[in-house]
């Protein structure tokens, strides 16, 4: 186990790898890189404007703009005001962009210039933003705008806040297939929970280059950035339009040196399928973790011929655990049509399979997964007893 160093802040992460060794890359993107150094300074001076400009303990501040270093500098540094950071999806449509914002209560948004015609759409008369970060002057736009350049020049040394473990870290929105999409809260305690146990599990260090191929209102790519910034590692962001051709990813892998890969099964069949990986130095890739959908066997096995040498793992979770069980792959799985196990409960939480009455059934027994401990949410946003509640037992 590694040294948590009192460790009960997300950002804290970054802020104590740069204290040991702040030349380290922390993040690479498009042939740009960032060390923890940079990324420290860049994101506490963003971190004061945020707050000069009446952030809030607990706020909700949106990030609405594609992939890129500054999407990580604004993560960083609105959790260092002490906000809660909401993904806006950059590729959303307009009206569910608008919901979120209204939903969640979002009066100031992390943006960039090239987000400007869309935010002309997205926000209304009514809308409650006040502030817009990473934006030119706009004189159509009622809602204050600081440039990027204005953000940087801003001085670089840490706040001082009281904030706890218990404070909201950040709010991933729900795709919303089966009604509005529903706000689920994450503190930092449940945040680091499982970004703690990540980085153990899968023996992430300083030399680790781990691929960032979720977007960030996803909830796999809390692994990404937290687990790997609490190895000292760097995330290697993969931009959206990269992840339509997989032959570009095959040669990203190459010539990133990634490590690690976390995806969807999805990402990887097309990998596997037209990315022309055996024509491709593979070499530094030693795990792959795969979540968010079932894996069908059949495409497992083939990738796992390809990739002789690497470690698989089977991850589990909906949002609202981050991850709670995993399963290694030892060997390749039987040639049939069975689902890869979800495996067992990660070392920091209890499971608890039971019937309709909460009963705990018997092993073989089909029943309701229920899961208690540090991963879990805190609830869904603005729905405490509509929805939260129900998601919730006492056991």
């Amino acid at each position: 186990m590694r040294d948590r160093k009192s460790r009960y802040l997300i950002s804290q992460a970054v802020t104590h790898t740069t204290e040991k060794t702040p030349d380290l890359e922390a993040i690479r993107f498009s042939g740009q890189s960032m060390t923890y150094g940079m990324l420290e300074s860049r994101s506490n001076s963003l971190a004061r404007v945020l707050v000069e400009n009446d952030i809030r303990r607990g706020d909700r501040v949106g990030i609405y703009m594609n992939k890129s270093l500054e999407t990580v500098i604004a993560m960083y540094a609105i959790m260092k005001a002490g906000g809660a950071y909401v993904p806006l999806d950059p590729l959303a449509p307009v009206n569910r962009t608008a919901f979120v914002i209204k939903d969640c209560g979002i009066r100031h948004v992390v943006s960039n210039d090239t987000k400007v015609d869309s935010l002309r759409k997205i926000l209304s008369d009514e809308s409650p933003m006040e502030h817009l970060l990473g934006v030119t002057p706009q004189t159509d736009f009622q809602a204050n705008c600081i440039p990027w350049e204005e953000l940087a020049s801003a001085p670089d040394h840490p706040l001082s806040l009281n904030l706890t473990e218990q404070d909201l870290a950040y709010i991933l929105y729900t795709s919303g297939s089966t009604g509005n999409p529903k706000g689920i809260m994450h503190t930092h305690r449940s945040g680091l929970s499982f970004a703690e146990w990540a980085a153990d599990e899968y023996q992430l260090t300083q030399l680790d280059r781990v691929s960032n191929h979720a977007p960030l209102h996803f909830d796999l790519s809390t692994f990404d950035y937290f687990a790997t910034a609490i190895s000292g590692g760097c995330t290697v962001i993969i931009p959206e339009a990269l992840t339509k051709f997989p032959a570009n990813l095959s040669r990203l892998i190459e010539s990133e040196r990634i490590t690690v890969w976390y995806s969807v099964p999805f990402a990887l069949i097309q990998l596997l399928e037209r990315g022309d990986l055996t024509s491709h130095d593979t070499s530094a890739l030693r795990w792959i973790l795969f979540a968010g959908e079932v894996f069908p066997t059949k495409h497992l096995r083939a990738l796992m011929n390809q990739l002789p040498d690497v470690r698989f793992s089977n991850l589990f979770g909906p949002t609202e655990t981050n991850v709670c069980t995993y399963y290694h792959l030892d060997g390749l799985p039987q040639d049939n049509d069975e689902t890869i196990p979800i495996g067992k409960a990660c070392t920091n939480i209890e499971d608890l399979v039971v019937d309709t009455n909460d009963r705990p059934v018997e092993p073989g027994e089909v029943g309701e997964l229920l899961i208690r401990g540090g991963v879990v949410m805190k609830g869904y946003w603005g729905q405490p007893e509509k929805l939260t509640a129900g998601r919730y037992r006492k056991m």
